[in-house]
């Protein structure tokens, strides 16, 4: 009998304690304060860096801990609990919000932060930097044999818009090859002549960033055919103007899904994001933020004689 009790007490005392590191957790965790752990689809981790950067020296008492893969690792990692929040490509499809809702508990909220653009790269010394969505078409499928460069072979946001904006599904062909990521992608472009990569725009685009400066010394952005432009004939780089005037065909959004039923540090670095000054780092980066418009408004000031 003594050892039951024995027994009762320490299950009793090991439930309280539990109970109070859930509770302490809890508290700490707020807009301001605490740790979460995100997964982020690789090709956007130049600008998403940027947005930790900065939100960690407003809120210094915060540690948002990114991982940084593939598109597909990134949903199985939302199904997990130690990952609050994952910031992908494309949203939630219906069944998708349903399995989450009734398997797992939560209600995901996810929206659009930002639209980017799947770059067509090829070496400074390539004569070839002009494309049709035919042309890029037959690289891909294999029609045209010319080495084409991606971030992955099957599980990444490039590869998955890529097959289906432009394959239709289709498969991809033998001279498609899959470099370690989106940096991978462009070292090597910059060494092969005769090959075009495909990569975000958040790596190639920001005339800010010191090493993306140097690199398009190595390589170059190319032209893909607008199709919704009046005059024929017209051709566009990935650019914040061609994403905005739907000039860039490529172009792709950049989401955040989010499962937090409380107002915490998610849902905090979400609002960040999605606000003025997280949308300004969008806007340097070269993406074009979609939660807020900064149109510029010229005035004439008359001087007094």
């Amino acid at each position: 009998m003594k050892r039951y009790w024995i027994y009762i007490w320490g299950i009793t005392f090991l439930f309280a304690a539990c109970n109070s590191n859930r509770q302490k957790q809890r508290q700490n965790d707020t807009p301001s304060s605490g740790t979460i752990y995100i997964s982020v689809d690789e090709s956007f981790k130049p600008v998403i860096e940027q947005e930790i950067e900065v939100y960690h020296s407003s809120y210094p008492e915060t540690n948002i801990v990114a991982s940084y893969k593939s598109e597909a690792d990134c949903f199985r990692d939302l199904q997990k609990d130690s990952t609050r929040m994952i910031i992908v490509a494309r949203g939630l499809t219906k069944d998708e919000t349903s399995y989450y809702e009734g398997k797992l508990y939560f209600q995901p909220q996810f929206s659009i932060m930002a639209y980017d653009a799947v770059a067509v790269i090829v070496n400074i010394h390539n004569p070839d930097s002009v494309f049709t969505l035919a042309d890029l078409k037959n690289i891909l499928s294999g029609k045209k044999n010319i080495m084409a460069v991606m971030d992955g072979r099957n599980a990444t946001s490039t590869v998955r818009y890529l097959k289906d904006s432009l394959l239709k599904g289709g498969n991809f062909g033998s001279n498609v090859v899959a470099a370690k990521g989106s940096k991978a992608v462009v070292d090597v472009i910059s060494k092969d002549e005769h090959a075009i990569g495909l990569v975000g725009l958040s790596w190639v685009g920001d005339v800010y960033e010191p090493e993306q400066q140097a690199n398009l010394k190595k390589i170059r952005l190319g032209l893909v055919e607008c199709t919704t432009c009046e005059e024929k004939d017209m051709y566009a780089k990935p650019s914040q103007a061609t994403i905005t005037y739907a000039q860039y065909p490529l172009t792709r959004p950049l989401y955040y899904i989010l499962k937090e039923n409380a107002t915490a540090l998610g849902t905090g670095f979400t609002n960040f994001m999605t606000m003025e000054r997280g949308q300004l780092i969008f806007r340097r980066a070269c993406l074009v933020p979609n939660k807020m418009s900064f149109n510029q408004r010229f005035s004439k000031i008359k001087e007094q004689e």
